[in-house]
């Protein structure tokens, strides 16, 4: 039998309830592929389709579990100034500005932890950042078609006067350089492959469309 609701039109598509659900997914096995700091899985799968609200065929699809991750755009209102960190990707090995990327500070959830408290951590391990005033900003999945990596994402306003040297767990082979730079330098740099990763972009992004609020708030609340 088909299970289907009213379709989404182009005037309610953003806010009405999906067509489909979970329950419009039936996972019909699961293989294990590869266990180490990740997982990976082959799933044998099928769903409903648009076209009929039938279940497809069975299909096959990969996907790598690597869980809850945290990044922090750390800004000075102040200053008006970004920290950015750089470090070696082994993904970007082939890029043609190499493997060395600017980014923003960030983290892999453990068991028990919250995105804050893996924020709060990974300012202090990566940058040497303690005292942050940390703003929610969203979470989204870094790439559905083939991870379940979710991101969370946050503002932390700081003081970045002292900021920048080199930081990271040497335990846990992390070289991590911080700068610290002119927010408007930041944003001059957004499209050109700088920091190519969707943390530092949409993050960047959300600054640049924010900044302005925040450095009014800040002397609002200090009375200029």
């Amino acid at each position: 039998m088909s299970r289907t609701r009213p379709p989404a039109t182009a005037a309610n598509v953003l806010t009405a309830a999906p067509m489909f659900d979970r329950d419009d997914v039936d996972v019909v096995a699961q293989q294990d592929l590869y266990r180490g700091f990740f997982r990976a899985e082959a799933v044998q799968l099928r769903h409903r389709l648009f076209r009929t609200g039938e279940w497809s065929e069975p299909m096959q699809r990969e996907i790598l579990y690597r869980g809850e991750a945290v990044g922090v755009v750390l800004y000075d209102p102040v200053r008006d100034e970004v920290a950015l960190i750089e470090q070696f990707r082994l993904g970007a090995l082939d890029e043609p500005k190499g493997p060395w990327r600017l980014e923003l500070v960030a983290g892999m959830l453990e068991v028990g932890e919250t995105p804050e408290a893996v924020a709060r951590r990974e300012l202090v391990e990566e940058a040497g950042i303690e005292q942050v005033e940390l703003s929610y900003i969203t979470s989204l999945l870094t790439s559905p078609g083939s991870s379940d990596e979710k991101l969370h994402l946050y503002c932390g306003l700081c003081d970045l006067t002292d900021a920048g040297g080199i930081f990271g767990l040497p335990e846990e082979h992390e070289d991590i350089k911080v700068y610290v730079v002119a927010a408007d330098d930041a944003f001059a740099e957004l499209y050109t492959g700088r920091y190519n990763n969707p943390a530092a972009l949409i993050g960047l992004q959300w600054l640049q469309l924010n900044r302005e609020h925040l450095r009014a708030t800040l002397n609002l609340q200090a009375g200029r």
